[in-house]
Formats: C-alpha cells, structure tokens, sequence
C-alpha cells in the first residue's frame, strides 16, 4: 500500500467507509492522489472512476456508495492538475494541460499500483474529460476492461460558433508563443458561481454539497481552462474520433448522454457509441452535463444502463 493520502470529511458529504485514499506517483514522478473502497460483501469485480474537469475525488462520495451498495470495490482518483493532485503552476487555480499523453500514462501507473486489490471483472465508468481520457485509454490500446459505460464524455467540445479547427489554431498558437498557460476566458472562482445560473445539474441539494467541500478545502478549487487544456481537449476529441480501434472495441461501450447538454458534444458521442460493435448511445431526458450529480429521476437512467451491463458481465 502507498502512503496515505487526505480525504476531506463534511456532514453533507462523509468518507465512504471500507477505505481511504493513497499517493501514488505518476509516470513523471508526480504526486498524485487516488481512493480506494471496497464494498461489505465484495464479488462482484471493480470500477476505476473518473471524474471530470475541475472535479475531486471527494465529489463522487456518494457515487463511491452506490457502486459499493452493488457489490463493487471502487477506485476513484484525481488527475493531475486538480483535486489534491499535483498541480502544473504555484497557483493552483489555472484548470492546465500538457497533452493527453501525461493523463494516460498516470492513469496506467494508477491501475498497476492497485490493480492486485482490485477484482475482476473491471468496469470503467468515467464522467466528462474523464469519460473523454477513458475512451482514448481505450482507442490506445487499454484491454483489461470488460466493460465502460460513460457519462457525458467530452469526445467533443460545445463550442459555439466557432469551429474545431479555428479553436485549435488559437490555442496552438497562444501555446507556440509561451501562452499555454494563460486562461482561454476570465477566470471565475467556483465559489462565486450560482445555481440559477449553473448548466450542471437541476439538484440545488448536490450543487450546494460540493461548494460545502469547496468551502471546507480550499485547495480543491479551480478555475478555468487555459490555452494548453484547451488545445489538450481538442487533440483528445481528435484523437478518439480517428480511432481505428474503437471501430474494433471488443468490450460493451454505453455512453449516457444529457439532454439538455450545454459543455460537450452529443453528436460526437453517438458517433463513438455507434462505431463500437457493443456500442450503445443513451440520452437522459432534460438532464444538464453532471448526469450523476442530477436528481434522481436523470441518475436513474445511468444506474439502469450500468446495471444492464454489469448484470451481464
């Protein structure tokens, strides 16, 4: 076992039992954390979680317990960059990014370093930039999964009117010229953000709870994209969609779609899931991005894609 890592504890949002989190050490020697928790009765196999942009490991308490509530052993982690995780700059808010190749090499030292306490079989579940790297770990080879089902994944960007390629130009070019770093918008403090005017989730019970975790741990926060995450997105979305091996995916790939998307593109997403053999496209009706931190009525719908697949693992 690696040493013990922080978990931030609120009444609205305690630690699951049956774990706690860890360091571990990326393919460049970064610090990095992951949690993992097993569930009462174990047997059923493992997920390896993946939160979004922006989100910690501490947001996904109580997706950890549904998980476990099903019999699976859960492991949940922060990507570099944010949660507790190393970060690119002294000040922790810039959301950055120095290409996909650094998250999946992370994401492989992650799953060797617990991958003895983790039974089989193996379902990834991975939501927005995090469903977006678990479906590119998987078109780059990644073969011990038998199963994915994503939520909202950004397989591609919302991005106005502008389009993908003149998106791409600016930040390459803000990133040739030593601007990788500045924010590709005014940066805005999570905190200051409301929810009349949020584009996440309708429940005000679970928006509230992460800006009480926010509040009780500062160090968890960030702000907005810079030029270099933006120009990583992109890559990602690129890279994904010219896949030859998603065209080959062997494994069950069910991607639950909002459908009051405002962040990614649905229209990537179904061309993913309709490329894979065991593709499924799943649009959960009048739900915002954050499909699992919605109300229960819009969670209902992904448990029950998750459920159809793991019953048939």
């Amino acid at each position: 076992m690696g040493e013990a890592a922080p978990l931030v504890s609120v009444p609205e949002a305690v630690v699951p039992p049956g774990g706690g989190a860890e360091w571990y050490l990326g393919a460049d020697k970064a610090k990095l954390r992951a949690a993992l928790f097993s569930p009462d009765k174990p047997g059923r196999g493992s997920v390896i979680l993946s939160p979004g942009r922006s989100e910690p490991i501490e947001k996904y308490f109580e997706v950890v317990g549904d998980l476990n509530a099903r019999g699976f052993t859960v492991l949940v982690h922060d990507w570099r960059g944010q949660g507790l995780s190393a970060r690119a700059f002294t000040d922790r808010m810039p959301g950055h990014a120095r290409g996909w190749r650094p998250f999946l090499s992370d994401y492989k030292a992650m799953i060797t370093a617990f991958e003895a306490r983790m039974p089989k079989p193996w379902i990834a579940v991975g939501h927005s930039m995090g469903g977006g790297l678990t479906a590119l770990a998987l078109a780059e080879g990644e073969a011990r999964f038998a199963a994915a089902v994503l939520s909202a994944p950004m397989l591609g960007l919302n991005l106005g009117r502008r389009s993908p390629a003149s998106v791409a130009l600016l930040a390459g070019t803000m990133s040739l010229f030593g601007r990788a770093g500045a924010y590709a918008a005014p940066p805005v403090d999570p905190l200051a953000e409301t929810f009349d005017t949020n584009v996440l989730t309708h429940d005000a019970t679970r928006y509230e709870r992460f800006h009480i975790q926010l509040r009780a741990e500062p160090h968890l926060k960030i702000s907005g994209p810079t030029f270099g995450w933006l120009r990583f997105a992109i890559m990602l979305c690129a890279r994904v969609r010219t896949s030859r091996r998603i065209d080959t995916l062997p494994i069950p790939l069910v991607i639950v779609a909002a459908g009051e998307e405002k962040l990614c593109s649905n229209t990537a997403s179904r061309a993913v899931a309709e490329r894979a053999p065991k593709g499924r496209y799943v649009e959960v009706p009048g739900a915002f991005h954050e499909i699992l931190m919605e109300t229960d009525d819009k969670r209902a719908v992904f448990w029950d894609e998750f459920d159809k697949v793991a019953a048939a693992l």
